[in-house]
């Protein structure tokens, strides 16, 4: 053994030939060391064709990767941007329906009304009359220019306006209103002034939601204040009658319900066949009725719906948070996979040295 070692040194030191070696030991070895020194003196094949040949293959496979993960980030960040977009339009749109509610409008059918205050400012003319009929009856007028009897309720009422220096007094003359729609009661009022110097003449009036609101309170002057900054007035003319057919609409939305009157009116000239020594007195008519028995009801709905909302927030986040994931690990992998051709690299040149 201390000879084989020996020549196999004094081979490896003058660079000879392996396939001298097992010659010259033939004789004192057996048959499994020649196989094997045969064996490890076997030629290799070529290292540096076999790197040759494999480098562009594995160059052009990270390549292909990187390219394609960059690619797959950069779908992701499209993505994510179109997350975020739909997330402030989501909360812009709920906020712009939150704020701007969507009127609903719907109809009650009644039998009958409440029955409303009509209140009249006839300034310096006198109430003739003031008549409930039924089926649009109005009897022709008797004995005009005189007080007739009356049938309605009525009470007057003396108050300063809401919009005047309080120097100035106002005079109401509030009448309960129809209340039966199915028989088609309306209210018949006449008028009379004696005021040869003014061009135009008129009486204004005022339609509030209830008569027996008023009727009840302590504070009547107080109550027709806020009754004329709530509600509008219209005025009818003298030498017609006038006809105002009245509709009633409740709105509700946000805690706060108000009552509004709206009216149609038409107006008939009245033929005036007194003397022509009472005409000086000019006579002014009215005619208060129900249109229909519907009141229209309108509320303001909110469309906006938070849960619908939450849950496209909540989508929209998870879809971000899965994007942010798959960013940070395509990007982890994109850094292992150029340390490890690095690493190939240093190796290679480890190897040419």
């Amino acid at each position: 053994m201390l000879r084989r070692d020996a020549s196999r040194s004094y081979q490896e030191f003058n660079g000879e030939d392996c396939s001298s070696g097992p010659l010259e030991s033939y004789e004192n070895n057996d048959v499994s060391e020649v196989e094997h020194d045969e064996a490890s003196c076997d030629p290799l094949p070529d290292e540096d064709a076999v790197d040759g040949n494999l480098m562009p293959i594995g160059f052009n496979k990270a390549c292909l990767k990187n390219v394609f993960t960059v690619i797959l980030v950069l779908i992701y960040l499209l993505l994510t941007t179109v997350a975020v977009f739909l997330a402030y339009q989501t909360v812009s749109d709920f906020m712009e329906k939150l704020n701007h509610p969507v009127m609903s409008v719907s109809y009650k059918e009644v039998e009958e009304f409440t029955a409303p205050g009509i209140a009249l400012y006839p300034g310096k003319a006198q109430l003739l009359s003031c008549m409930h009929h039924y089926h649009d009856n109005i009897p022709p007028l008797v004995a005009s220019g005189r007080v007739e009897e009356s049938n309605c309720v009525t009470e007057e009422v003396i108050y300063h306006g809401p919009y005047s220096n309080q120097t100035q007094q106002k005079r109401a003359i509030v009448v309960r209103g129809p209340t039966d729609v199915r028989n088609r009661e309306l209210i018949f009022l006449q008028f009379s002034r004696n005021e040869t110097e003014e061009d135009f003449s008129a009486i204004s009036y005022m339609i509030f939601a209830t008569f027996s609101d008023m009727h009840k309170s302590s504070d009547k002057a107080t109550f027709m204040m806020d009754c004329e900054r709530n509600y509008s007035m219209w005025t009818f003319s003298g030498g017609f009658r006038t006809w105002v057919k009245m509709s009633l609409v409740k709105t509700s939305g946000r805690g706060n319900e108000s009552v509004e009157f709206r009216q149609e009116s038409s107006v008939v000239k009245y033929i005036d066949k007194r003397p022509p020594q009472e005409q000086a007195n000019e006579l002014f008519f009215v005619v208060f009725q129900w249109r229909d028995p519907f009141i229209q009801q309108v509320k303001d709905i909110v469309t906006a719906n938070p849960w619908n909302t939450i849950a496209i927030l909540c989508g929209v986040f998870m879809a971000l948070f899965k994007a942010a994931d798959f960013a940070k690990l395509s990007i982890k992998w994109m850094i292992k996979i150029r340390k490890r051709h690095l690493r190939a690299k240093i190796r290679e040149l480890d190897q040419m040295s």
